[in-house]
């Protein structure tokens, strides 16, 4: 892949090559207001394919120091979803977390994909800013710092500057991974692809970006102490009027099915295909003329000593839950370690309640604890699985199965995509778009309960096997 991460993430120094102590990249460090020794981005890293070695990126079922991850088959075909939580991302006090379900006959594939490789574009940028900082005379910083109470706004705001380098290095990652699906070699993303939900959360400061339907929430205490929810993302569905006027002025098509109104779809304008349930989305490359795109939504956010814990999840949670059930759910497990199993299983029963005729979706979930802690007693309720501790395959890389455990990849077919003869019987009706635009107090709409417990995408388009010229 050509990119590389940091893995010496806790200490909080290095040695160059004459022994002399060097500080930590300014990312890590904090203000950097002085000259000091510079350590390259190659000091203390590893390339892609030796990911299986950090002791603290985790991505099955299990727990970290800080957080617990789950995810399960649903009904449809192998699991495509995918999931990670990497702590020590960059210094000790920066934790990645992601959440990413894959479409199409391929999906499952892309979103383990997007999950190893965005986290590493991500650094990579970063580093990028650090270099171009640096060049201008500007200073890199950790996220708590903020301006003297003497020195003007005007003139410098740390807050302004953190939270500009951490959108552009979101936009940049994101951009970057979309063209390496499309030039993939061995991956076929024209009519496969994956939703993404990434959050950093380095001290105080939580920085997101996200594309599709993937959901985070938060739950805090109000002023009476109690827990509410808070929605972090907006589900990216191509009813938003932003997103179906982007995509009717690239000339794409946005109607719900007969069987299925209040699941609008995006669709080629010269074929009842795909039907993407979905405005923005990794791969989808047959889409990508026609205005689904893969520029994440950005957010930042001051933590405070209210926030609790932070839940990113795929669409089969959120299809079956609200927010203030989510939270409920993940506040009264057992313990902490738990958290994300226990939600997972009350999404299965809702699937079953609410649902009886459907087949269930594959659910993944993240839970990070904003206080770093778990349970101390809960120590063996779990087990706690890094990249360290996955077995591998014969070639050194360790793969997974459809719950999220090791097994050989595989390309067969599953039921994210309707056969033509099913696709037949069902017409369309058009969904109207009223103009206007959107903001974060409002999209509590948008997560629209039990909207996505049908297929992602309806169809493939009859030129699937051909590849536009580019």
């Amino acid at each position: 892949m050509g990119c590389c991460v940091s893995t010496s993430s806790r200490s909080t120094c290095s040695s160059n090559n004459n022994g002399d102590m060097v500080s930590p990249s300014c990312l890590e460090m904090g203000f950097c207001g002085q000259k000091r020794t510079r350590r390259t981005f190659s000091d203390h890293v590893v390339s892609l394919h030796k990911l299986p070695s950090l002791p603290n990126r985790i991505f099955t079922n299990g727990k970290s120091r800080s957080s617990c991850i789950f995810t399960q088959q649903g009904r449809k075909g192998i699991n495509q979803d995918a999931m990670i939580v990497w702590e020590d991302f960059m210094s000790e006090d920066v934790i990645f977390c992601g959440v990413f379900d894959g479409h199409g006959p391929h999906g499952h594939l892309v979103a383990r994909k997007v999950r190893d490789a965005l986290p590493i574009k991500l650094l990579s940028c970063l580093h990028s800013c650090e270099l171009r900082q640096n060049g201008s005379g500007k200073a890199c910083f950790k996220g708590d710092i903020k301006p003297e109470s003497g020195e003007s706004e005007k003139d410098f705001s740390a807050e302004d500057t953190l939270n500009s380098m951490w959108r552009d290095a979101f936009m940049k990652a994101y951009k970057a991974m979309d063209k390496d699906l499309r030039s993939h070699p061995n991956l076929d993303c024209f009519c496969s692809g994956s939703t993404a939900v990434t959050i950093v959360k380095q001290g105080s400061n939580l920085f997101m970006g996200y594309i599709g339907d993937s959901r985070a929430i938060m739950g805090s205490k109000d002023n009476n102490d109690l827990m509410v929810a808070i929605q972090l993302s907006v589900d990216l569905k191509p009813d938003l009027p932003k997103e179906a006027e982007r995509i009717k002025r690239c000339k794409g098509r946005v109607f719900a099915l007969q069987d299925e109104p209040e699941v609008p779809r995006v669709w080629l304008p010269f074929d009842d295909a795909p039907g993407l349930a979905m405005a923005r989305a990794f791969g989808d490359f047959c889409l990508k003329e026609y205005g689904v795109i893969s520029i994440p939504e950005f957010s930042h956010r001051l933590l405070t000593d209210r926030d609790q814990f932070i839940v990113l999840a795929s669409d089969g949670v959120w299809d079956v839950l609200s927010n203030e059930e989510v939270v409920e759910i993940v506040s009264s497990a057992p313990s902490r370690s738990s958290a994300a199993r226990v939600l997972v299983d009350s999404a299965a029963r809702e699937w079953k309640l609410k649902y009886p005729t459907s087949k269930m979706d594959d659910c993944a979930v993240v839970c990070l604890f904003l206080d770093g802690k778990m349970d101390p007693e809960s120590d063996c309720d779990e087990p706690c699985f890094s990249s360290a501790t996955i077995q591998s395959n014969h070639s050194g890389n360790p793969v997974e199965s459809d719950d999220g455990q090791k097994s050989e990849p595989s390309l067969q077919r599953n039921f994210t995509v309707r056969s033509s003869e099913e696709n037949e019987t069902y017409g369309g009706a058009s969904v109207d778009v009223e103009d206007g635009t959107t903001s974060a107090e409002d999209q509590n709409w948008s997560g629209l309960e039990g909207v996505t417990r049908v297929n992602s995408l309806v169809q493939l388009p009859r030129f699937s096997e051909e590849r536009p010229n580019s």
